[in-house]
């Protein structure tokens, strides 16, 4: 096996019924012309090298797209926590106000109860 012998099978083969057929392969053969580059064989012995190169470029690239959506991510949740702590301060604003005793003695002055002037005194007992 000292030689590539598949090129000569198939050009020396015209037996074929797709004579006069467009061929994608042999114009790309024909236009990149890697025999310049390669010789008659692709060099199998750097194979493992390219394709262990080529798993690490996709696993970079996988990586940056992972952090990218993290990014994204954590800023659209920074934006809702913003929203709810603003939310969050206004209902505490309300609820504080609610509360006063001015604001009760308006609401259930409706309900015929009046808020006492004087203040409680010690019922003491002998």
């Amino acid at each position: 096996m000292g030689s590539n012998t598949f090129k000569e099978k198939v050009s020396s083969g015209k037996s074929s019924s797709k004579v006069g057929r467009f061929n994608l392969f042999a114009l790309l053969e024909r236009k990149l012309a890697m025999t310049g580059l390669f010789g008659d064989g692709i060099p199998v012995h750097l194979v493992p090298p390219f394709l262990y190169a080529a798993f690490l470029a996709l696993i970079y690239i996988w990586s940056n797209h992972q952090a990218d959506n993290t990014i994204r991510r954590i800023e659209q949740l920074q934006q809702e926590v913003e929203d709810i702590r603003a939310d969050v301060t206004t209902l505490e604003a309300a609820y504080m106000f609610a509360g006063k005793q001015s604001e009760v003695a308006k609401k259930i002055a409706p309900l015929g109860i009046e808020e006492i002037d004087e203040p409680p005194f010690k019922i003491i007992v002998k």
